[in-house]
C-alpha cells in the first residue's frame, strides 16, 4: 500500500507537470491574444442641438473597397439597432479603387437620399510591438523542504517557460458623427479608439462599432 508522504510527492509532481503545460500554452498564446478594443477620448459639442436623427450614411475612408465595404456594412447593422435608417457607404457611393469621392457628387448623394447624419470613421495609425519575455524556473513550494528526500522529490520536477517573442499591433481608429442640418456639415461629436490584436478583421470591426456606438449613445447624440 503506497505511504502517504509517496502520494503526496506523486501529486506535486503531477501538479508541477501541469504548471509547466499551463506556462507553455499561456507563452504561445501571448502572441495571439483576443482582439479588443477602448475608448481613448470622445468629445461632444456643447451648442450642439440635440436631436434624432433619422437616415444616417455610414462612412469608413480606406483604400481598400473590401474593408471599406466591410465596415461600412457592421457600422450600418449596428447603428439600426439603435432605431435609424442606417445607409452604408457602399451602396450609394461608387467611387473606383483608391480614389477619393468628388464633393458636388457627395453632397448631391446626401441630398437624394435625405441623409440627415453621417457617422465617418478612418485609420489614424498602426502600431506594431514586440515585446521580449525571458524565461524562467519557477518552484512551486512545498513543505517537503524540511527533508531532503521531500525536497528532492518535489523540485527534480522544476518548471521551466522557455523565452518568447510578444507580438501586439494596435490599430487606432478616429470616428466623428456630422449633422448635414448646416450646407457644410456640423461636427457634433468625435472619439478615438484603439483596437488590440485584431486578428480577425471582421470581428475586430464587430467589436470596434459596438463601443463607439454605445459611447454616442451614452453622450446622447445618437
Amino acid at each position: 500500500m503506497p505511504q502517504p508522504t509517496l502520494r503526496l510527492q506523486a501529486n506535486a509532481r503531477c501538479c508541477l507537470h501541469q504548471a509547466a503545460l499551463l506556462l507553455a500554452i499561456t507563452g504561445l498564446l501571448g502572441a495571439s491574444a483576443v482582439a479588443s478594443s477602448k475608448m481613448l477620448m470622445s468629445w461632444r459639442r456643447p451648442e450642439a442641438t440635440v436631436r434624432k436623427f433619422h437616415r444616417v450614411l455610414a462612412l469608413g475612408l480606406s483604400g481598400k473597397p473590401e474593408v471599406r465595404a466591410d465596415f461600412e456594412d457592421a457600422l450600418a447593422a449596428q447603428l439600426a439597432e439603435t432605431g435609424v435608417n442606417a445607409i452604408p457607404g457602399n451602396t450609394i457611393l461608387l467611387r473606383p479603387d483608391s480614389t477619393q469621392l468628388d464633393l458636388d457628387y457627395l453632397k448631391t448623394q446626401v441630398r437624394a437620399n435625405q441623409i440627415d447624419a453621417v457617422v465617418v470613421s478612418r485609420l489614424i495609425k498602426v502600431e506594431n510591438n514586440v515585446t521580449y519575455i525571458p524565461g524562467g524556473t519557477y518552484v512551486v513550494p512545498y513543505p517537503y523542504y524540511n527533508t531532503f528526500y521531500g525536497y528532492y522529490g518535489s523540485v527534480y520536477g522544476v518548471v521551466y517557460a522557455p523565452d518568447y517573442l510578444r507580438e501586439e499591433k494596435k490599430v487606432r481608429i478616429e470616428t466623428n458623427l456630422y449633422s448635414t442640418a448646416s450646407p457644410e456639415g456640423e461636427l457634433i461629436w468625435t472619439g478615438i479608439t484603439d483596437t488590440v490584436n485584431p486578428t480577425n478583421l471582421h470581428k475586430a470591426i464587430k467589436g470596434l462599432v459596438k463601443l463607439v456606438l454605445k459611447q454616442m449613445q451614452s453622450e446622447g447624440v445618437l
